[in-house]
């Protein structure tokens, strides 16, 4: 397990805690596990969560940029409709706090026949670098879907940034969406700013101990060892 959080984190799970973005209790999720925990990226749409979210995406690509986590890029792609304000406000962090400058898009749901037409609004991807932003993997439709439509005008998907990793094994016991993704994009290319083991570290920081038994026990039963 991770020893401590990054500040960035911290903050992160704060202000997504306070919108009951992030929650901890029993749900039932589509694939009918009973999760202790719940993120919902939907409801990260104030200012201050949209600032906490988009400085953490951002330090998250900027760390692992350094580290050579990931190749230099050059788009950000955030799939409609979430992750359009998400890769607007993180294109922007990159660029003032880090100096990093990459261009963002996003798609259409309808492919727009008049004006400039096509599926992508944003920078063209064709030819380019492309890191795609998701909030939480769990089949990884979204993901793919956002691969093949990169892939479709032309770019190169290098990456792939979640907010949230649950970690946790397919139906079967022993598979990874994650790994799976990783098998198109490259290995080692799937980041997270949140796991869910990072979520353990801070329940048991702040001394909610019965979430963190719960946890700890959906961990021993899903996590990803």
């Amino acid at each position: 397990m991770a020893s401590a959080l990054e500040s960035y984190q911290t903050d992160l799970v704060e202000k997504a805690m306070s919108v009951d973005a992030l929650k901890f209790g029993s749900f039932t999720l589509k694939s009918g596990r009973i999760s202790p925990y719940f993120f919902n990226a939907g409801l990260l749409s104030t200012g201050p969560i949209l600032a906490a979210l988009s400085a953490a995406y951002a330090a998250t690509i900027s760390k692992a940029l350094s580290a050579s986590q990931l190749p230099q890029f050059d788009v950000l792609f955030g799939p409609a409709y979430k992750g359009i304000p998400f890769a607007a406000s993180t294109a922007l962090v990159l660029y003032t706090k880090h100096d990093i400058e990459v261009g963002f898009a996003y798609d259409r749901k309808e492919a727009k026949d008049h004006g400039e037409g096509g599926m992508i609004v944003g920078v063209p991807v064709a030819g380019k670098r492309v890191v795609i932003l998701d909030d939480v993997m769990t089949s990884g439709k979204a993901a793919r879907g956002a691969i093949d439509m990169v892939r479709k005008a032309g770019g190169n998907v290098v990456g792939v940034v979640q907010a949230l990793d649950r970690e946790e094994v397919g139906q079967d016991g022993v598979s990874s969406t994650v790994h799976e993704i990783e098998g198109l994009v490259g290995a080692g290319r799937v980041k997270a700013i949140l796991r869910m083991r990072d979520l353990l570290v801070w329940l048991e920081k702040n001394g909610k101990q019965k979430e963190l038994e719960s946890m700890r026990a959906y961990w021993d039963q899903y996590g990803l060892k």
